[in-house]
């Protein structure tokens, strides 16, 4: 029985040869490349038969995994994709299921091991956490925060002024400005503090 092809794609050394170790370590599977780029994943699975592609997010390159995984669901939807991350941005869980990626995995996180996604994703099975994790910022958990406070932290770690904010989500300067004080006052951070580890953490990235 042939072996199911694998292609993982991580730009970090270690992580990828620890998710080589696991999957040549089964009888089922074989890792037939590895990349450093997600820029380069869809072409590769487009030229060369792949069954699974093992994914991270955020490549140092600039390169982004879903991106990428959008791209090879387009060449071929047969193809399946297993995200994997560290980073727990909840807009990465929701832009994921909406590109039709079969499963998402947190590296960190306790749970399921990833050899076990792996059987359930190539089985038909979609292995997807019920949110992200949460992750401590200041005083505050970052599932203290609202999805609304949220969306105003990922504009702010993006270096957006209030009014630019505001104009960017239509809401008013001064209800930013109230996000903003509510968000500071839970996590005892400063605004620019506040903004830095937001983006540190992968607490508020978004697309």
């Amino acid at each position: 029985m042939d072996k199911i092809k694998v292609l993982i794609c991580d730009d970090q050394y270690l992580p990828r040869q620890l998710f080589t170790m696991i999957v040549n370590g089964s009888d089922k599977y074989t890792v037939v490349k590895e990349l450093q780029t997600a820029y380069a994943a869809p072409d590769f699975c487009k030229n060369n038969e792949i069954d699974l592609v093992i994914m991270d997010i955020v490549m140092n390159d600039g390169s982004n995994g879903l991106d990428a995984a959008e791209q090879i669901k387009n060449i071929n939807k047969d193809i399946k994709i297993l995200i994997v991350t560290s980073m727990p941005e909840s807009k990465y869980l929701e832009r994921a299921r909406k590109i039709g990626v079969d499963s998402f995995w947190y590296k960190e996180v306790e749970g399921e091991q990833l050899i076990e996604v792996i059987d359930k994703t190539v089985n038909g099975e979609s292995v997807f956490p019920d949110s992200a994790p949460s992750v401590d910022i200041g005083w505050a958990k970052s599932s203290d925060l609202s999805s609304r406070e949220l969306d105003v932290l990922r504009l702010m770690t993006k270096g957006l002024t209030d009014q630019e904010i505001a104009e960017e989500l239509s809401l008013s300067y001064e209800t930013v400005r109230t996000h903003v004080k509510r968000m500071t006052s839970k996590t005892g951070l400063t605004r620019v503090k506040l903004a830095i580890e937001a983006r540190a953490h992968g607490i508020a990235i978004g697309d």
